[in-house]
């Protein structure tokens, strides 16, 4: 409904944007009418209420609303537990102080007064369940480790999916594993790791992998929890690193992937650059994208340059 920008050297540590712009903001949110205002930064417990205070409508951060699309998108028992996780982790510093007292002032032996908080009994649920949480993944990451045990036995070669969100890997994953992967246009339309086999020729197959994609600020909270289904892409042997030509912020995403590879600890690993969705984009664009080494151009949603990209990967 509206959006206001504010450039700043030094974000104010009270409500991040200066006085006079939450009041601008405030203005501009009744003015339009709208319920919600949503901050592109994460928000300190302290800025949170402060906002939400002087602007007295429900304020969310960007980690908060990348959580809540991850809720919706879990499916899996796994993905629900790693996302249940990173929003308790998010929440816990975030409890507000105006919890009732639960007082129990009575008559009876031990009766001393005013009871304990609501908000001391609610932090200590959270984390009672954060540590029930914690040991399901831990359980999670046990039989992972077994299943690429089993793998390494069997000989198995893994290839792993990375890649913004929304870049088309999950495309191109059944393009080369002739499967039947849920895709879509929404952002992170995948959340659980799916692994098929993927033929490279008349001998030989590879097992391919698609992970969660990937985004710029990339809650810490998220990363912590998915470390189970991302210590996938650490058995891989080669990572083919998914990128959508077709779109104008092409080289920020690839910063953006670069980064998170190397804090995952995988940025040695092998890589091959897929410039995915080449369909959309004008003959001398696609053949400036096919030329670049160690690169390859195609187009998953009509098949073009597919087998080009097997050939490759079996290389």
């Amino acid at each position: 409904m509206g959006t206001a920008v504010q450039r700043a050297s030094d974000p104010d540590p009270a409500t991040l944007l200066g006085r006079g712009k939450v009041h601008e903001v405030r203005t501009e949110a009744y003015a339009a009418g709208a319920d919600l205002v949503i901050f592109d930064n994460d928000l300190t417990p302290t800025q949170l209420r402060n906002l939400e205070k002087f602007i007295d409508l429900k304020v969310i951060d960007r980690t908060q609303i990348i959580l809540d699309i991850f809720a919706r998108r879990a499916r899996s028992r796994e993905g629900q537990l790693q996302v249940e996780l990173a929003q308790l982790n998010y929440l816990l510093p975030r409890l507000s102080g105006h919890g009732t007292l639960l007082s129990r002032l009575g008559g009876g032996i031990g009766t001393r007064g005013p009871g304990e908080q609501k908000l001391e009994m609610d932090r200590r649920r959270i984390r009672r369940r954060i540590r029930v949480l914690t040991e399901g993944i831990e359980r999670v990451r046990s039989q992972r480790a077994l299943h690429r045990a089993h793998r390494r036995d069997q000989n198995l070669h893994m290839v792993a999916l990375v890649g913004y969100t929304n870049a088309g890997k999950s495309t191109l994953f059944n393009a080369l594993t002739s499967s039947g992967v849920v895709t879509s246009a929404r952002m992170f339309a995948t959340l659980d790791p799916t692994v098929r086999c993927m033929p490279l020729d008349a001998h030989r197959t590879a097992l391919l992998s698609d992970t969660v994609g990937f985004i710029r600020k990339l809650p810490p909270h998220l990363v912590a929890a998915f470390r189970a289904t991302l210590e996938e892409l650490e058995e891989a042997r080669l990572l083919l690193h998914v990128t959508d030509a077709s779109d104008p912020e092409r080289d920020a995403q690839d910063a953006a992937v670069e980064a998170l590879l190397d804090d995952l600890g995988v940025a040695s690993t092998p890589r091959l650059h897929v410039w995915n969705k080449v369909d959309l984009l004008t003959p001398a664009e696609q053949h400036k994208f096919a030329a670049e080494d160690r690169s390859v151009a195609v187009s998953a949603q009509t098949g073009e340059g597919v087998e080009n990209l097997r050939q490759r990967i079996a290389d």
